[in-house]
C-alpha cells in the first residue's frame, strides 16, 4: 500500500479534479493505492484493515417507470440511481423502488455504470461523476466515524466521515438495506 501526495495520489484524474473543485484537496494525501485490486468491499476491507461495514459501496441501479421517465426515454431505458451502502450489507432493491416511486429497479449493467459515472465497476467513487445522478445513501453508513470509498480506480480508496461523504455526493438518507430474517 502506498499513500501519496497531491498530484500523484493514484486516484482517477476525474476524481482528483472533483476533490479540488469541492475544496477537498487535502484528501489527495490520504488516498491509498494498493498493488492488488480493492474492487470488492471484502478486498478493500482486507487491504485497509478495517471492518467490512466501514467500506462505502457506490452501486448504480436503473429505475424504470419512475417519475424521472423523461430522462428514461432519452436513455432508452432505466434512469440511473446511485446507492451508497455499507460494505457488509446488501441493497434491498424493493426498498429502492419504493423510495423512488419507480415501477421496477434493476442493477445497472457495466455500460450504464461507465456512461453515468465515468468509472468502471469496482472503482466508482461516491461523487465526481460524469453526470448528475440521484443518490440514495443508506443510514447504516452513519454507524462509523470514518468510511472508505473508491477513488475512481479498483486500486485506490480514500477515508472520509460519512456525513461529509453523503453531503458531497448529494445523497438523501434512506433505509434501503436488506434486513436479516
Amino acid at each position: 500500500m502506498t499513500t501519496t501526495a497531491a498530484g500523484g495520489s493514484g486516484a482517477h484524474p476525474r476524481f482528483a479534479e472533483a476533490l479540488d473543485e469541492l475544496g477537498l484537496g487535502e484528501l489527495h494525501a490520504r488516498i491509498r493505492r494498493f498493488p492488488d485490486a480493492t474492487r470488492t468491499a471484502t478486498e478493500a476491507a482486507a487491504a485497509i484493515g478495517c471492518d467490512l461495514s466501514q467500506i462505502c459501496k457506490s452501486l448504480v441501479f436503473a429505475a424504470w417507470e419512475s417519475p424521472l421517465a423523461e430522462r428514461s426515454r432519452e436513455l432508452g431505458g432505466g434512469v440511473p440511481v446511485l446507492v451508497l451502502m455499507d460494505g457488509a450489507s446488501r441493497v434491498d432493491v424493493e426498498r429502492v423502488r419504493e423510495e423512488l416511486g419507480a415501477g421496477k429497479v434493476t442493477r445497472a449493467d457495466a455500460d450504464m455504470v461507465r456512461e453515468t459515472t465515468g468509472y468502471a465497476i469496482g472503482g466508482v467513487p461516491p461523487f465526481g461523476h460524469r453526470t448528475k445522478t440521484r443518490v440514495l445513501a443508506d443510514r447504516s453508513l452513519l454507524a462509523h466515524d470514518t468510511v472508505w470509498a473508491a477513488a475512481g480506480t479498483p486500486h485506490t480508496v480514500f477515508p472520509m466521515d460519512p456525513k461529509t461523504l453523503i453531503a458531497h455526493a448529494g445523497g438523501t438518507l434512506v433505509d434501503v438495506r436488506e434486513q436479516s430474517a
